[in-house]
């Protein structure tokens, strides 16, 4: 093997070197931008306080944040791709004329992108949801996890990520408390005994907050007994704030439990004297 031999070899691992090394801080860079932006969105504390702090007090920066990362992030794999392939000899005027015809083609012969893209922007700017909301959309609700330029993304119920495609947003259910208010009220015939029924209901709601902490976003909030006039049935008003769209919970497990235990006390209990109302929570 001669000189020149050894030195195309060499000059052939170098760019291969060059190569990986691009390769590799691309993947870097990305990961960093996403991680930086999930925790300046998220902020350090999120293990511990289960919310986004940041994204509460600033939606709007938060969104645009988010938005901003996912260009980022397009444009570093957009340059280091034109690095790689310079590293291999192919013109990067060549490469910047490929991607405009490739942007045409994808302008006139994929509008589901352009679609994307136009609408992700629309989400950002206005104010139909923002990072850390509540919504639903296509069908699923969850919170709002990220706007990029062509998914949107929800955490859901039981933590998993939902990517759908902003041109399938259509319809946006937004619920600005975050959760939808349940608001149970359990009549309490004159002929029982009252303080013993009360304790029964709040043992079964509190029972059920605790088995269902995900669903029942909050501690049960009770508004005492009540009577709506004089002379008539007294009933025990409880409020409870929901994950949107669980509301079977609440119809079936808990009334159930409820009957049962109020009809130990009242054998001729009625189902109609339990009624659930629903209404968006707009607590901030």
């Amino acid at each position: 093997m001669n000189l020149l031999d050894i030195y195309r070899d060499l000059h052939i691992a170098l760019r291969i070197l060059i190569i990986a090394a691009l390769a590799m801080f691309a993947a870097f860079a990305i990961q960093v931008v996403r991680r930086g932006t999930r925790r300046l969105v998220r902020g350090p504390s999120e293990a511990k306080t289960g919310g986004a702090d940041f994204a509460r007090r600033y939606p709007k920066l938060a969104t645009v944040t988010s938005l901003v990362a996912s260009a980022v992030t397009f444009a570093i794999f957009f340059v280091a791709l034109g690095l790689i392939l310079s590293e291999l000899h192919i013109s990067l005027t060549a490469y910047l004329a490929t991607a405009s015809v490739v942007g045409l083609a994808v302008g006139f012969g994929s509008q589901g992108l352009v679609q994307d893209v136009v609408i992700g922007l629309t989400l950002v700017f206005s104010d139909a949801m923002d990072l850390g909301d509540m919504v639903e959309i296509s069908g699923q609700v969850g919170l709002v996890d990220q706007i990029g330029l062509r998914f949107t993304t929800l955490t859901n119920l039981h933590g998993g990520r939902i990517y759908i495609p902003n041109r399938n947003i259509n319809l946006v259910g937004r619920y600005p408390g975050g959760s939808l208010r349940a608001r149970i009220d359990v009549q309490m015939p004159s002929s029982s005994d009252e303080a013993g029924c009360t304790e029964d209901v709040m043992h079964i709601v509190r029972s059920l907050r605790s088995q269902h902490p995900a669903i029942i976003r909050a501690e049960p909030i009770v508004r005492g007994v009540q009577q709506t006039a004089p002379n008539s049935w007294r009933y025990l008003r409880i409020e409870i704030r929901l994950w949107p769209g669980q509301q079977a919970l609440l119809e079936t497990g808990l009334r159930q439990r409820l009957l049962t235990a109020l009809r130990q006390r009242t054998p001729d209990y009625p189902d109609w004297m339990i009624t659930i109302t629903y209404a968006s929570d707009h607590r901030s």
